[in-house]
């Protein structure tokens, strides 16, 4: 008995020390939890202002910018935004799970959205290449057989709107020079600290209606919307130096915003499901420290007792 109280009492300091670094890692994801959906709040005004100057911009004939090409899909890229670390709950299990669901489905996955509804056009057999920001999106599609052709998993916790770029830059050549005939991004949104929602959503050709549902939540967020606003016919207005010109210095701007909020929604989720993680492994750590103190409690009694037996049997025996 006494060596089993020993064992215990290694056990429950193992599992204190334990629970000061779960509690530690819960305190700082709070904080960098806080800190990134300010961040997130912030762009999100941006992106909901893009989406209006595109809604604008539609109304007009589009001009020839190969940005908006629709063609058959024969060959996809998928950005896909995981963590680089672990211990985040179940966050990169559910993106992968719905990545998984929706890269199964061709037809759902080659198809174009706009006002006018859904149309889809491909070619049987489609090939998916994904570019992975974050570590365990490698792991992912290397596991499903997906050909990465990049892997950027050196990003900050708090990435700038210029970390992004080389990742936009690199998927817009792709479908310009028609390597790829439709790019998605596949990433979580932040909804709240409880609840964080796997999203994949088409980037190019680039689509009014798919940026609109990229920003759908921002309206809950931003003031303006609660207000009557005014609205003009864009035609009275004239362009300078051109509406060519104009869309195509826009558009590019307008991808890198769908793509920097996707990733800041991530970083927003991830530093989320940490801390909900975390808490829980602080919580649990609490009731196994109570349960292993109770044991040691009992295994330090019965050694006592049969001490006790002992003494008095001896004494019986010399009497």
């Amino acid at each position: 008995m006494a060596v089993n109280a020993k064992i215990i009492k290694r056990r429950i300091k193992s599992v204190t020390n334990t629970k000061k670094m779960t509690k530690a890692m819960e305190m700082i994801s709070a904080v960098k939890m806080r800190k990134a959906v300010e961040t997130v709040l912030g762009t999100r005004l941006y992106a909901r202002l893009g989406r209006e100057l595109m809604e604008h911009l539609s109304s007009l004939d589009e001009p020839n910018v190969p940005l908006l090409e629709q063609r058959p899909v024969k060959k996809i890229l998928a950005v896909l935004v995981s963590s680089n670390r672990g211990q985040c709950g179940s966050f990169n299990a559910n993106l992968f799970k719905k990545t998984r669901t929706i890269f199964e489905d061709i037809e759902s996955l080659t198809s174009f959205r706009s006002e006018q509804g859904m149309t889809s056009s491909h070619e049987k057999d489609v090939e998916i290449d994904v570019l992975a920001v974050g570590k365990k999106s490698v792991s992912f599609a290397k596991k499903q057989g997906y050909n990465v052709i990049a892997v950027f998993d050196t990003l900050s916790e708090k990435p700038s709107y210029e970390d992004i770029q080389p990742i936009a830059q690199m998927a817009m050549e792709g479908f310009v020079d028609k390597t790829y005939d439709k790019v998605v991004i596949a990433f979580t949104e932040y909804q709240s600290s409880l609840s964080q929602e796997a999203k994949v959503r088409q980037l190019l050709p680039f689509s009014a209606t798919e940026l609109e549902k990229m920003t759908a939540r921002m309206a809950q967020h931003a003031e303006e919307e609660k207000k009557i606003e005014d609205t003009y016919p864009i035609e009275g207005y004239l362009f300078e130096p051109g509406l060519d010109v104009i869309v195509d210095e826009v558009l590019p701007r307008l991808v890198e915003i769908q793509l920097y909020q996707g990733i800041l929604e991530s970083s927003a989720s991830e530093h989320s499901a940490r801390m909900v993680a975390m808490k829980n492994a602080s919580e649990n750590a609490g009731d196994m420290i109570i349960e292993l103190n109770l044991t040691y409690n009992k295994a330090r009694q019965a050694a006592i007792t049969q001490e006790i037996a002992e003494i008095a049997g001896g004494a019986a025996a010399l009497e």
